[in-house]
């Protein structure tokens, strides 16, 4: 086979869409011809481009078919919601190799590593972007000073060095429909709202519509988790804002006491070392009128947010036991309580109980996720119905979009 590659009569058209496309994405001609091959071959599911009427998406009952990426993946929380609805994992990226390990035990497939080392033109087109990403802080120091010598405007200057760019590069140049994004609840607040601000306007400047809100997942899982859920839909896809909102929480509220093991191995409950401190801790605290101290949670309630430091002491949330000190959760019990699937055969722990509690401290919780892609679901089925079942994707050629409404 030649090791050169030289194409012929290429179309005026395309030729002209090349050039178009190069110039958006400010790469090389040979670069971005190779990551356009590159998406080419690695694109498995995706809707139908508006040019080839015969291949829309047959419905199977109610549901729409969507492709998705999962970023800062994790363990995949949002992959098994995305997947629970009927979407299809076309890329996912994450770069903790124990992360890794689990990922690809649950779904037979190892990640993309470092999403910063990864150019958008190797992902494929998706129609909803998905990412649990970290919240690093955002700086906007020195801004006038970029500005004037001419090095970074808009999103590009407020949220270089931060995941979040990364995130706004790929909406830049893919243009999926739709965005869904979680952090921590303190996102809002964070630096007296200033990168919050960041946040909104970026996806402003890249003409997104954004709805946000903060949900506890107290009423899916018997666990206090308060995140803040990001859900933006393409302008230039969605030209009237969506009328989406988000879900209401279930009216029973589940118990702790439903995710216990019966019979947990006695390696979790505490030294008597251990538990003598910790009862000192919090006692020095209450004195000085502070809150810090262990969590001994009400089996019938809902426990602390486990955090990606529970390994630690798990002091956080401790299980009260007759006649015993108190106990951590098991790892496995961590997974019921995170509302991830609990079943050993297609979702085993394979990694040290220090790293398991680690990733379910740092995950998305399954059953919240699903319920905002199910809200999700008629705003892409409203808009798929109107463009007479064409495209979601973002075309590249106006008359192309315009060709599928």
């Amino acid at each position: 086979m030649a090791s050169q590659l030289n194409i012929r009569n290429v179309p005026v058209d395309l030729r002209e869409w090349i050039q178009r496309e190069i110039q958006r994405t400010q790469q090389k001609q040979n670069e971005f011809l190779i990551g356009t091959l590159r998406q080419a071959a690695q694109l498995s599911y995706t809707l139908p481009l508006p040019f080839e009427p015969a291949g829309r998406p047959r419905l199977s009952g109610e549901r729409l078919p969507f492709s998705f990426i999962d970023l800062f993946a994790g363990i995949g929380g949002f992959r098994i919601a995305l997947e629970e609805n009927g979407g299809k994992c076309v890329f996912s990226s994450e770069w903790d190799r124990y992360s890794q390990r689990t990922y690809r035990e649950w779904f037979h497939e190892v990640p993309r590593g470092d999403i910063t080392k990864i150019h958008p033109t190797e992902i494929p087109d998706h129609d909803i972007l998905a990412a649990g990403f970290p919240c690093q802080p955002f700086s906007i120091a020195g801004v006038s000073k970029k500005n004037s010598l001419g090095k970074l405007h808009g999103f590009k200057c407020t949220t270089q060095g931060t995941l979040f760019f990364n995130i706004a590069t790929i909406a830049q140049i893919k243009r999926p429909p739709v965005l869904l994004l979680e952090n921590v609840k303190n996102l809002k607040s964070h630096d007296q709202g200033r990168t919050w601000q960041t946040i909104c306007d970026t996806l402003d400047e890249l003409e997104y519509w954004v709805f946000s809100n903060v949900i506890d997942a107290a009423r899916w899982v018997p666990q206090h988790r308060e995140r803040v859920y990001i859900v933006c839909f393409d302008k230039r896809v969605f030209r009237a804002e969506p009328a989406f909102e988000f879900p209401e929480p279930p009216k029973k509220q589940p118990a702790l006491d439903e995710i216990l093991e019966s019979d947990p191995d006695p390696k979790y409950t505490l030294t008597s070392h251990l538990w003598s401190y910790l009862q000192e801790y919090a006692e020095r605290h209450k004195e000085k009128g502070n809150g810090f101290g262990f969590g001994l949670a009400d089996l019938r309630g809902v426990t602390r947010t486990l955090s990606a430091r529970y390994y630690k002491d798990g002091s956080e949330i401790l299980i009260p036991q007759r006649r015993k000190n108190p106990r951590r959760l098991t790892p496995r019990e961590c997974q019921r309580l995170m509302g991830f699937p609990d079943d050993p055969g297609s979702y085993p722990i394979v990694v040290s109980d220090t790293q398991a509690y680690r990733q379910f401290g740092n995950a998305v919780v399954p059953k919240v996720a699903a319920e905002v892609v199910r809200s999700i679901l008629p705003v892409l089925r409203g808009e798929w119905e109107r463009r007479n079942k064409g495209c979601l994707l973002k075309c590249p050629l106006p008359e192309l979009e315009q060709a599928a409404v």
